[in-house]
């Protein structure tokens, strides 16, 4: 199938009214969960999961994508005019964002982030497109070696990445390792660390435990952190950028455009991951980097280009070859298989209406959400005003609901407060979830693929290092461990002579 017959399947794929609906409905859903200080679009995905289950699956993902670029729309909303990002890809907004409205042009900054969304969003929409098709032809001559390799690499990128030490993000990777063996293991039939409890012979339950982790213990942790917010008090005017505006964010909107596609593409990247780098990246080039931090539009429109442009980007590895870049992607990654589709080298060719379905209905979701985004905001404005002791009960409701409605089972509330609970107690420690998360998904592919790795090679480990592409996977990943394990030491050694 080519490009022009691809994109004329996906407008009438798009254009069915059911799916027109589902996508207006989860970029509105999605910018109010950016607006929304402390809920983020993986509460988001994990708590509407439940919802996407007894519609077809292009409906499903089209609802569940639009929550995530659309929280990255929303998510400027409150850090320009609240200094609190909405979501965590919006942190650096805040720093030129906040001071623009502090000078009176809040107007001005909503708008440049709303433009740079939506032409971010559509440049990376046609790479995306443009890169899928070769990179699922050359996914079609991997082997088990090569996906394993790729997996442990991604999943290597995502402790790199993590916030807090490594040694505990690393645990929390080998923690959903482990949770993704519980159940029947598919070769010998028997079953595995269920403690003989009948309902997990099917494994840990996806959508009871994601929304245990970042439904019931975001809403537990955010009780603690958010109180009522202070909305900057300024009239929000010109949301239409001035000339001037345009010539100095035309640079940082295109180069926003392409670095945050391209990190979106790396496991483990992200839209946090584009939106930081950008920002560093202008500041550096920028003939007047002391105006960063002080109200430099520029300062908003590239992490805002980036952190979009990132979204489409993260569906490449993912539709190539059925591997997710981040823990949005790994839910999607879920809904996609509890459907029965398994996006790899063949999705493309075995379900185009599905792949050029979601392609053509960002784009319509992006358009949507620009011509949302900028008569809404006195709208949004009003709804960062509701005290969030509002709006926990109704979310912990959701969850319950959206639980106990898949199998009408007690046993899924059990697990969505069991994980909810653990999770809560474990943030005080300062543990992440997105290892955890990503390894739960990803990792019965990788004992499968790891399984016929040995098979092949009868048992020789060497296969991992034989092989091209699997060997550079495996070094690249050894070397960020230990790159990150010398950074982590050092850091430890500093703190001790301090003391």
């Amino acid at each position: 199938m080519d490009y022009f017959n691809g994109i004329f399947l996906g407008f009438s794929v798009v254009i069915q009214p059911v799916n027109l609906v589902y996508c207006f409905a989860g970029v509105l859903v999605g910018t109010v969960i950016g607006v929304l200080p402390g809920i983020g679009p993986v509460a988001a995905i994990a708590i509407l999961l439940p919802s996407t289950f007894g519609i077809p699956p292009v409906t499903g993902i089209i609802m569940l994508a639009g929550i995530y670029y659309g929280a990255m729309y929303g998510g400027s909303t409150t850090s320009i005019l609240v200094n609190i990002p909405g979501e965590a890809a919006s942190v650096v907004t805040c720093l030129d964002g906040y001071q623009m409205a502090r000078q009176g042009r809040a107007g001005p900054a909503l708008g440049i982030a709303a433009f740079g969304s939506f032409i971010g969003g559509t440049i990376s929409l046609i790479i995306l497109m443009t890169l899928v098709y070769p990179l699922a032809a050359m996914a079609i001559k991997f082997g088990p070696p090569e996906y394993f390799a790729i997996m442990v690499m991604g999943l290597t990128v995502v402790t790199y990445l993590a916030r807090g030490s490594l040694p505990k993000a690393m645990v929390m990777a080998l923690v959903g390792l482990v949770l993704g063996c519980i159940g029947t293991d598919t070769i010998s039939g028997k079953y595995r660390f269920v403690l003989g409890i009948r309902e997990l012979s099917d494994g840990v339950p996806l959508v009871p435990m994601v929304m245990g982790i970042f439904g019931v213990a975001e809403v537990l942790t955010n009780l603690e952190k958010l109180g009522d917010l202070s909305v900057f008090e300024t009239k929000i005017k010109n949301l239409f950028p001035n000339l001037e505006d345009w010539k100095k964010s035309t640079g940082p909107i295109i180069r926003g455009s392409f670095l945050g596609t391209a990190l979106g593409i790396i496991p483990g990247g992200g839209t946090i991951l584009a939106s930081f780098v950008d920002y560093s990246l202008e500041k550096r080039i920028s003939k007047y980097p002391e105006k960063f931090g002080t109200g430099a539009i520029e300062g908003v429109a590239g992490p805002e280009t980036a952190n979009n442009s990132a979204v489409a980007g993260s569906f490449i590895p993912l539709m190539a070859f059925g591997i997710p870049a981040n823990v949005v992607m790994a839910l999607i990654l879920g809904a996609l298989l509890i459907h029965g589709v398994a996006p790899g080298p063949l999705f493309v060719e075995q379900h185009p209406d599905i792949f050029w379905g979601i392609i053509i209905s960002m784009y319509v979701g992006n358009v949507m959400l620009l011509v949302l985004n900028l008569p809404l905001i006195p709208l949004w404005v009003k709804l960062l005003k509701v005290p969030y002791r509002i709006l926990f009960p109704l979310i912990l409701l959701f969850c319950l609901i959206g639980v106990y409605s898949i199998d009408n089972s007690l046993f899924d509330i059990y697990i969505m407060v069991f994980f909810g609970t653990v999770s809560y107690i474990l943030r005080k420690f300062e543990y992440e979830f997105a290892p955890l998360i990503l390894a739960f998904i990803i990792g019965p592919m990788m004992e499968t693929s790891f399984r016929q790795s040995l098979i092949m090679s009868n048992g020789s480990f060497l296969i991992f290092l034989q092989r091209p592409i699997s060997a550079v996977c495996i070094i690249i990943s050894i070397a960020l461990l230990c790159i990150n394990g010398l950074s982590f030491y050092r850091k430890k050694e500093k703190l001790s002579k301090l003391e």
